[in-house]
């Protein structure tokens, strides 16, 4: 609907309009709001025990710790986890298909041959 011509003819459906618009956007702001609270959410090493896949022993965390094989913060004594930063890691822990190998070969290839 054109807003710049709204009569009174017009005007319960351009308030109409307005209020679906309205909706909408609270409703993606309220979704957005929810992804900022989900990605600074932090869990104690107990958590991340239970959100990881397979369920490790706190060992085998403490292990991945020491090796810097896990991203981690540590305040004062206390390992802290980033939900999101784990997320990211088990997402970047899977094996590479031969045609993600080949790209990345086509890339470095390519870099070379520039200088």
């Amino acid at each position: 609907m054109d807003f710049t011509k709204v009569t009174f003819e017009t005007l319960p459906q351009a308030v109409s309009t307005l209020i679906s618009k309205v909706d909408y956007l609270e409703q993606l702001f309220k979704a957005q709001a929810q992804l900022n609270t989900e990605n600074t959410q932090w869990l104690s090493i107990d958590e991340l025990c239970n959100y990881l896949p397979g369920k490790p022993a706190k060992a085998t965390i403490y292990g991945k710790v020491h090796k810097r094989e896990i991203p981690h913060k540590k305040i004062g004594k206390r390992l802290v986890f980033l939900k999101s930063d784990i997320d990211e890691w088990i997402n970047s822990q899977g094996r590479k298909t031969i045609t993600e190998i080949r790209l990345e070969a086509t890339k470095s290839q390519t870099k070379k041959l520039k200088y």
